[in-house]
């Protein structure tokens, strides 16, 4: 494998030749005369803005590391069952997978616990500007799917018509869209809508604005993200903007208050600032304070999101979030991105969601053994399929079924609001791909094949109006392919419900992946069990 040091998809970088040298990713021939733009050669004229995923895509475009940690989910195999049913009567005419339960409880030990239709919840999107221009599509879509949505971080603050005073926010047209965009179509019963808050959000009080005004009650603190560790970043592309966020106390870069910078940008020597965020630094008594706080102010459900840091932090995490008793607790896996999320760190910082679940599984034996209140567990970080996801399942049951009770996702859902809205435009333009409109149709009320169900479901919201296009699509991808996927799986396992999935579930395949995990093989299961059986 050629090193992809000084080329990559995400920076719109390449080489000359492709026998490139391995040890930085140079043309072995490097020529005075190319007109190929690498990474080293688009740095010469653009300089950090080869650190972010294109600038140009920006709102329009989620990123991710494309690096081989050398060890994902492929290395793992379920492991199908033949003799007996769990969740359900082993009878041929009853053990048919249609009829497995893929409902999930998130925080069942606390007051308020969350059911879900499916065990997917959608990871927090902040103020990144590609989940702002979908985000009614995803929140409906979840809403009428079933499932959690967390609201990301840093909303209100940047939020242009938002009101404070004495640093304090007062109302937020933004964050009231984002709330009542999931609520609109929510049955009352199943996910909820998930405030996420970092340390900007509770220098203003947001936590206090949203329950109080908006009445949401359900919270997440949020620590980090496997594609960053140094806080949330987004585009800027005016110079009033940037202005107003810097007055707001943001870090923006450069300073659009230098009068030579100002000069800089109305000449266009370049067309956007960053905002940044600042990092946290989270202690145990902090945290127990915070839960405290927004227990006694009405929150019911509190969460924790946290990114790939490295093994001491993950203890400090599942000890805190231990002694807080949270309802659910989010570790993001390193790697992936929705908004513009440096690439070297993408690439080459952060422990990889398989070694990161191995290290969270480790320090819940722990807790376990001593009798410790062990949390509902979820990981982000890549998940894509029905696969991945009953894998990850499997792998957390530590005798009483497993403790991850949803799975975080985040550039799939967005993925497929973007592309039903995209297609959807398409459509009413006449433009969609020829072999797309010979096989589907070119109605929308054609290619989307759960949009007449929906329809009866919601007599009174249109389709493709009062639910936009982007919703159903998300729900086709959860409820149409992710639970019936699901449920072919647990069918294959012959286990009926979400808690009998166990570990013995799955083998692994590679014999480092047996070491990461202490899943065996299973050529060692086979010689572990087979001689006594006969």
């Amino acid at each position: 494998m050629f090193c992809i040091e000084n080329s990559r998809s995400t920076t719109g970088t390449s080489t000359r030749v492709k026998d490139i040298a391995s040890i930085n990713g140079m043309c072995p021939l490097c020529l005075e005369r190319c007109n190929v733009l690498c990474e080293v050669g688009k740095s010469a004229f653009r300089g950090r803005e080869v650190l972010y995923p294109s600038p140009e895509h920006f709102g329009r475009s989620t990123a991710g590391s494309n690096k081989n940690y050398y060890l994902d989910w492929s290395h793992f195999q379920i492991m199908a069952e033949l003799m007996e049913a769990k969740g359900i009567e082993s009878d041929p005419d009853l053990a048919f997978f249609e009829n497995a339960d893929v409902s999930t409880v998130v925080g069942g030990r606390s007051k308020r616990p969350i059911k879900m239709k499916l065990p997917v919840h959608i990871a927090g999107m902040g103020s990144t500007a590609v989940a702002k221009r979908h985000w009614e599509g995803m929140a409906k879509g979840a809403a009428i799917s079933g499932v959690i949505h967390v609201i990301g971080e840093n909303i209100c603050g940047m939020d242009k018509d938002a009101v404070y005073s004495n640093g304090d926010v007062q109302r937020s047209p933004d964050l009231e869209f984002r709330v009542n965009s999931f609520n609109e179509l929510w049955d009352g019963e199943h996910g909820r809508i998930v405030l996420q808050t970092n340390i900007e959000d509770g220098r203003a009080n947001v936590e206090d604005y949203a329950m109080s005004k908006l009445e949401v009650d359900a919270l997440e603190r949020k620590w980090g993200q496997g594609a960053k560790a140094i806080g949330g970043e987004v585009r800027i592309s005016s110079l009033e903007r940037a202005l107003e966020l810097k007055g707001r106390g943001y870090l923006v870069l450069p300073d659009p208050e230098d009068p030579k910078v100002q000069q800089a940008f109305n000449d266009g020597l370049f067309r956007s600032f960053e905002r940044h965020s600042r990092v946290g630094f989270p202690t145990m008594e902090g945290f127990l304070e915070e839960c405290d706080t927004f227990r006694q102010k009405g929150a019911k459900n509190i969460f924790l999101k946290t990114g790939a840091y490295r093994p001491e932090v993950v203890a400090f995490t599942m000890a805190a979030a231990s002694e807080a008793k949270i309802d659910l607790l989010t570790f993001d896996g390193a790697g992936g991105g929705t908004g513009m999320s440096p690439v070297p760190m993408m690439n080459e910082m952060g422990t990889p969601t398989i070694h990161l679940i191995a290290e969270v599984m480790k320090c819940a034996e722990i807790l376990k053994a001593k009798g410790r209140f062990v949390p509902d567990l979820s990981f982000a970080g890549g998940f894509l399929n029905e696969a991945q996801m009953y894998k990850a399942m499997a792998w957390s049951d530590l005798g009483d079924g497993p403790l991850v009770k949803s799975i975080a996702m985040a550039r799939s859902p967005l993925l497929a609001v973007m592309k039903s809205r995209f297609f959807t435009e398409l459509a009413e333009q006449n433009k969609l791909p020829t072999g797309f409109q010979a096989l589907y149709g070119s109605d929308p009320h054609q290619f989307f094949i759960a949009q007449e169900e929906l329809q009866d479901r919601f007599p009174d919201h249109k389709v493709g109006e009062d639910i936009p296009w982007g919703a159903v699509g998300l729900y086709t991808y959860f409820s149409e392919r992710t639970v019936e996927g699901l449920k072919q799986l647990m069918a294959g396992t012959r286990k009926f419900r979400l808690d009998c999935i166990e570990r013995g579930d799955l083998n692994t395949l590679t014999e480092y992946a047996a070491k990461v995990s202490g899943i065996e093989t299973i050529d060692q299961r086979a010689a572990r069990v087979m001689e006594s059986l006969l």
